[in-house]
């Protein structure tokens, strides 16, 4: 069993400040700046926000498949993750710096700039998750591994989440976005060299070569029964939080009545996750991480719940439901995320072929066409509700709105949290991998009081 040094952990973490803040920020600002600022009406700018990412769904694999079969001297997946970041980077803030009237030319700039930005950022992430499975080989060092990861995705989502709304409103209309566009286009350089150059001496554990046609090994993933119950249990809850992300700011803006608030309450619900991964990482190692996983969907669901008392505006009551829901968020990004190279290193094993990298990008492509149906659902929830969009005036917002509004960050989330753990108890890998595990460790101690003997 392969474990890795503090540093290797932290340089593999690196990453995810790149994945953290490109993973965020546009599930949070792009609604508003198309329906607030540009003019867009709410359900185009939800399908406008969908769109990029649902093409992600079926560009993901291919990109995981291409670097299965890297033939590149130094590193099947590094080389990918820094070409791919630095376009990210600058396809990004591109985005914000095209048009702003009439509103179908702004909107199409947008759209077209978003599907570049997905289109680099699929070469980026499949490689990058992809490491995970081939750095080491061992139960535990994943579920560590991807702790270091998860704790450097939540800070980035934090500092990228609380900082875009706050630069938005520092510099106010097309020069608030734009200033937010050009910090986070560095936030993600910053990630992608931080990964690229913390991996660069860290050996792989796995050898298999990609093989077959790219249908073939396609098909053969998603007849897998725990690979299908995973994902779907993790595209059901990656819906509900683009909802919640997708959300924040209509619910600081027309049911608080304070902008400021979405940084706050964007604080509460990330906020945890840096404290608290190491808990439920630890807690995953007593009961493992299948059932950490459900632990933490039932923690999530009720902080849901508990956000439904937004409607009243109390701003203490919406920062504490945040709160309790970001308790929850971060065991269920650890967990699926540590079951990920799991399931993928598994299946190299099994079957002698590498299709890591393809597993990856199945994975990654539901993840994010999940969070693209989340301001999707968001956006046809807020039109069902009579929500009006604006060219950059502040509009009066009718009672069956703002209850729309509520309504998208609360109880439908919630249901869809809830409906996840349905899946889950299908998942079956986790209690072999961990009798494996127990297993090669009472040998272990076995081994070593024969020698000491």
């Amino acid at each position: 069993m392969t474990a890795l040094s503090r540093r290797s952990r932290i340089g593999y973490s690196l990453g995810g400040i790149a994945s953290g803040t490109y993973g965020t920020v546009p599930g949070l600002i792009l609604m508003p700046f198309l329906t607030d600022l540009l003019g867009v009406e709410a359900a185009v700018a939800g399908m406008i926000v969908f769109a990029p990412k649902a093409w992600d769904f079926f560009l993901n694999p291919v990109a995981g498949r291409i670097s299965d079969r890297s033939r590149h001297p130094h590193d099947r997946r590094r080389p990918f993750v820094l070409r791919a970041g630095i376009l990210l980077a600058l396809a990004f803030a591109a985005m914000f710096f095209g048009p702003t009237a009439p509103p179908v030319a702004a909107a199409l700039w947008v759209l077209a700039l978003f599907l570049a930005s997905a289109t680099v950022y699929a070469f980026f992430q499949v490689p990058y998750l992809a490491m995970s499975a081939e750095i080491t080989d061992d139960y535990a060092e994943r579920t560590r591994l991807v702790a270091w990861r998860v704790v450097v995705f939540s800070l980035a989502i934090l500092v990228s989440g609380a900082t875009a709304p706050a630069l938005v409103e520092l510099a106010g209309g097309v020069a608030g976005y734009r200033l937010m566009a050009g910090a986070m286009a560095v936030l993600i350089l910053v990630g992608t060299f931080g990964v690229w150059w913390g991996t660069r001496r860290v050996p792989l554990t796995r050898d298999e070569v990609a093989g077959g046609r790219l249908f073939e090994q396609l098909a053969l993933v998603l007849r897998d029964r725990d690979a299908r119950s995973l994902i779907v249990a993790y595209v059901l809850q990656a819906v509900a939080i683009g909802m919640v992300l997708g959300g924040v700011v209509y619910v600081a803006r027309h049911v608080a009545h304070d902008p400021g608030v979405a940084t706050i309450a964007f604080v509460c619900f990330v906020g945890p996750a840096v404290v608290l991964t190491p808990v439920w990482s630890r807690l995953g190692r007593r009961v493992g991480k299948k059932r950490g996983f459900a632990a933490a969907t039932l923690v999530m669901t009720a902080g849901l719940l508990a956000l439904l008392a937004a409607r009243a505006g109390e701003v203490t009551t919406l920062l504490i439901a945040s709160g309790i829901v970001g308790i929850g968020y971060a065991g269920a990004q650890l967990f699926p995320l540590a079951m990920l190279p799991d399931l993928a290193a598994e299946d190299a094993k099994r079957s002698g072929t590498n299709r890591i990298g393809m597993i990856s990008g199945v994975w990654s492509g539901f993840e994010l066409l999940g969070y693209a149906l989340g301001p999707a659902l968001l956006g046809l929830v807020l039109s069902l509700g009579g929500y009006r969009a604006s060219t950059g005036g502040e509009v009066a917002q009718s009672d069956g709105a703002q209850w729309a509004i509520v309504l998208g960050v609360s109880a439908i989330p919630a249901l869809l949290c809830a409906v996840s753990l349905l899946p889950l108890s299908r998942y079956r890998l986790d209690d072999r991998l961990r009798r494996a595990a127990r297993a090669g460790a009472a040998r272990a101690v076995e081994a070593d009081r024969t020698n000491g003997g």
